[in-house]
């Protein structure tokens, strides 16, 4: 069975960081587009940080660059996000995913050919 899981959510106060981990099984993160998703309450499922594992392109949303990074470890199949100086406009679930082939639109992150979602983890951060 192909399933990423999600881990690491919780909460965190404003200025604090937070590390979010995906762990793969069921597939290998070779030659896919991995990357974070975050949906908040009332409001549409974004992109928050894009990944190519071929060619190690990323691609951030506008909201988290320069406070947010996506290491992966390729030989764990794990992925992370590591969240610095975290707001409470950050406040979402956090979902990671998989796919194929383009990692953005418009430099925004994006899947264009998902395969699959992670159940998602939420992070509230207080203010």
């Amino acid at each position: 069975e192909v399933q990423l899981v999600e881990s690491g959510g919780g909460l965190v106060q404003a200025g604090g960081s937070l590390r979010l981990s995906c762990a793969a099984s069921g597939l290998t993160f070779d030659g896919r587009v991995i990357g974070w998703f975050r949906q908040a309450p009332g409001k549409e499922r974004e992109g928050v940080s894009t990944l190519s594992v071929s060619d190690g392109s990323t691609y951030y949303a506008d909201s988290v660059k320069g406070r947010f990074t996506i290491p992966s470890d390729n030989a764990k199949n794990t992925l992370y996000l590591q969240m610095n100086s975290m707001k409470p406009e950050d406040t979402a679930v956090y979902f990671c995913a998989a796919g194929h082939g383009i990692h953005h639109d418009r430099n925004i992150p994006y899947i264009r050919s998902l395969e699959v979602w992670g159940q998602g983890t939420l992070v509230t951060v207080s203010s």
